[in-house]
């Protein structure tokens, strides 16, 4: 079965940097695009960042400039550098995966915690 299993949450400083890590184990194929979402208590559900197949990118408008997504096909990993970190962006960080053909399907991580507090 394909999962994804996420890392690199915790408690940082606001300014500080977090990498989010996110590894689709078992069949995976045709990955459209990966994603980060964050959600917040009382927050809605927000896509944070992207990256398709094709190598584009975009960003939510509170995280550009700060956030970088990238991936590692080889390993099938996708990241999330975070830097600057401000209270803001407490929330828990959940990674997709959006796999289209054969058949279309999106796969979720568990979601990892990020806090960021003095």
């Amino acid at each position: 079965q394909v999962q994804l299993v996420e890392s690199g949450g915790g408690l940082v400083l606001p300014g500080g940097s977090l990498r989010l890590s996110c590894v689709a184990s078992g069949s995976i194929f045709n990955i459209y695009a990966w994603a980060w979402y964050r959600q917040a208590p009382g927050n809605l559900h927000e896509l944070v960042a992207a990256i398709t197949s094709g190598g584009s990118t975009n960003y939510a408008d509170s995280v550009k400039g700060r956030f970088t997504i990238s991936r590692d096909n080889a390993k099938n990993t996708v990241y999330l550098q975070m830097n600057s970190l401000k209270p803001e962006d407490t929330a828990v960080y959940v990674c997709k995966a959006e796999q289209r053909g054969d058949p279309d399907f999106d796969y979720w991580g568990q979601g990892t915690q990020v806090t960021v507090s003095s």
